[in-house]
């Protein structure tokens, strides 16, 4: 029972993931069809993610009121409408307003699904839980490449995304008692590498908590690299590379690929290392598929880039989620945790509008650089977390 209902987790997940790689994989013939400026992507970007933020926030409350279960469907069927509303949109206007419940429904879902595994499962499902994430984001810039490269046109990309949420929106609604089954029957999990409790001031307000503000630093900046990766890539290569816009998008799914791969293999990692040796390695492999990126290298070495990229990028997220215990102490964790997905999508939705608006006035070339630099702070902050956290704990003992 409880494994039909992971699979069915898994596969919610993989409808999150498949609409966040669409609009930039589609958005260079899409800006030409619709008569867009080059940052209208951006301001459409900052909607979907600005939904996303306000949904995150009181996601608690309704998720206590109705259950996950319930949320997750009603929440895909949102994502599904608004990517039936991209179908048949006739101007950037009508664009902006599907992207609300778009935002409003992916929100709920990924805090839902996240606290709902978090509690109920093993600590490898969390790299599993967003490697399929990865497998739906890799998919949907696949999917929109046949359609541009096709006698159809992105329209019916968008078509074929909404209905396979459709499809998954019936399969979540057959299979509601599960949820009320597995809360009930199965045992609450929580891991974490250390018990930090002797560590941590349990009167200090969570925010003062040393280092909690590096860590939403990092949270801010990882969001930051994997959104603008994904909007701007294929523009990047379209406009800078020379390639095609089919070409392109279906590069850019290997960036996913690499995310979604990689989480795969982290999954069976965290059995033999730490979080924090796998943060680190990750921001060290990001940090040089960016650098490849930004030397003035061939096409085909853009494509090794985005691997690269995409599978630096694959443990560092889940890995941070899960080491927020570790690092905070256990009561302060749930609230941290709420500070830092408030703030990873609050650089999901500044960053790479900010990329776009700089770039529309100068060059879309720009990309590179700012991915090296983007990482580079990450990678930073992330170090002067674990800087401080081994002074604090070296003094309490």
């Amino acid at each position: 029972m409880t494994t039909i209902l992971l699979i069915i987790i898994y596969l919610a997940f993989i409808s999150l993931g498949l609409p966040d790689s669409l609009l930039g994989a589609a958005w260079p013939v899409m800006q030409t069809d619709l008569g867009a400026p080059l940052e209208t992507a951006g301001l459409l970007f900052m909607t979907i993610a600005g939904g996303t933020i306000l949904s995150s926030l009181v996601s608690g409350k309704v998720l206590k009121r109705f259950g996950t279960g319930k949320v997750t469907a009603v929440s895909v069927f949102m994502t599904a409408g608004a990517l039936l509303g991209f179908h048949f949109a006739p101007s950037v206007g009508w664009f902006i307003v599907c992207a609300i419940p778009l935002g409003l429904g992916a929100g709920a879902v990924d805090a839902g699904l996240n606290d709902f595994v978090s509690i109920h499962y093993k600590a490898h499902h969390m790299s599993w839980l967003h490697c399929f994430w990865g497998v739906g984001a890799t998919l949907g810039p696949i999917i929109m490449a046949q359609f541009m490269s096709g006698q159809d046109v992105w329209r019916s990309g968008y078509f074929c995304i909404a209905a396979i949420q459709f499809g998954l929106v019936i399969i979540l609604l057959t299979t509601l008692p599960l949820w009320n089954r597995v809360t009930k029957n199965h045992p609450i999990t929580v891991e974490s590498e250390v018990d930090t409790s002797l560590i941590v001031d349990e009167n200090v307000t969570p925010i003062k908590i040393k280092g909690v503000k590096l860590a939403l630093v990092s949270f801010l900046f990882y969001c930051g690299v994997e959104a603008t990766m994904g909007l701007w890539g294929s523009s990047f290569l379209v406009n800078i590379k020379g390639l095609s816009a089919a070409t392109a998008a279906q590069w850019v799914s290997f960036y996913y690929a690499g995310i979604t791969i990689g989480r795969f293999v982290t999954g069976f990692i965290t059995f033999k290392t730490t979080n924090r040796t796998l943060i680190r390695g990750g921001q060290m492999i990001a940090l040089t598929g960016a650098i490849i990126l930004f030397l003035p290298l061939p096409a085909t070495f853009s494509l090794v880039g985005f691997i690269i990229v995409g599978l630096g990028l694959a443990p560092i997220f889940p890995c941070m989620l899960h080491e927020t215990p570790a690092r905070f102490g256990k009561k302060h964790s749930q609230t941290i945790m709420g500070y830092q997905m408030a703030v990873a999508y609050t650089g999901t939705t500044f960053l790479p509008p900010l990329l776009g608006f700089i770039a529309s006035r100068s060059t879309i070339g720009i990309f590179p650089i700012c991915m090296v630099m983007f990482v580079a702070v990450m990678l930073l902050s992330s170090e002067k977390v674990n800087s401080l956290l081994s002074k604090k704990y070296i003094t309490e003992e």
